[in-house]
């Protein structure tokens, strides 16, 4: 199912056309082409370069995997996740793996990674749909995350599936409009509430 972004001024279309789905086909994600999307993740920019990102991934070939990652998921996302091929947690490194010091932007940069990933699966016909519904205590216990490092998102990988098979509130979810807030409501020049003059 496609469902481009209604941009109000014009964007590649392999951002207009990124959105997250629930209905993923059962087709499998080729090994190939996990590493290209994994490799998209790797060239993101990071705070000294630190890289404090790993993803911890199952496929629907390895049951036992897949069960422990499906578990640390809530209710609501479980239930239209456990159809996607591919399933994966994405953790950050919370120091500077040089210094030992606090990294205020591990996350930040986790989240980069993972927004080029999200773009190369588009690229390639493929949908991420990330998560915040997942107990991040339960993916330490079940997958061994030291300390250190944080499991801050849930994300589910593979081709758009059909709508109309999800059952409710999933299918009114998956058809309603896209909606973003208005630049001038973000983008800022001066003091915090003036609306960048280049937006008039």
């Amino acid at each position: 199912m496609q469902k481009p972004a209604p941009t109000d001024h014009p964007i590649n279309t392999l951002i207009s056309h990124r959105w997250s789905p629930r209905a993923f086909d059962i087709k499998p994600v080729p090994a190939d082409v996990l590493r290209s999307l994994f490799e998209a993740a790797r060239w993101a920019p990071s705070s000294s370069n630190e890289q404090p990102w790993a993803y911890i991934v199952a496929t629907k070939d390895n049951a036992d995997d897949f069960a422990k990652l499906t578990s640390t998921l809530v209710e609501f996302n479980a239930n239209w996740a456990k159809h996607a091929p591919v399933l994966a947690i994405a953790v950050s490194e919370l120091a500077f793996a040089k210094t030992g010091a606090p990294n205020r932007n591990a996350q930040y940069d986790t989240g980069a990674a993972t927004a080029l990933l999200c773009i190369e699966a588009t690229a390639r016909g493929l949908f991420v749909h990330q998560m915040a519904g997942f107990d991040p205590d339960k993916a330490r216990q079940v997958f061994g995350i030291p300390a250190g490092w944080d499991a801050i998102a849930a994300v589910a990988i593979g081709y758009p599936g059909d709508a109309a098979a999800l059952p409710q509130p999933y299918k009114d979810r998956e058809v309603e409009p896209r909606t973003r807030k208005p630049l001038s409501k973000f983008v800022m020049t001066g003091h915090w509430g003036h609306t960048a003059s280049f937006l008039s």
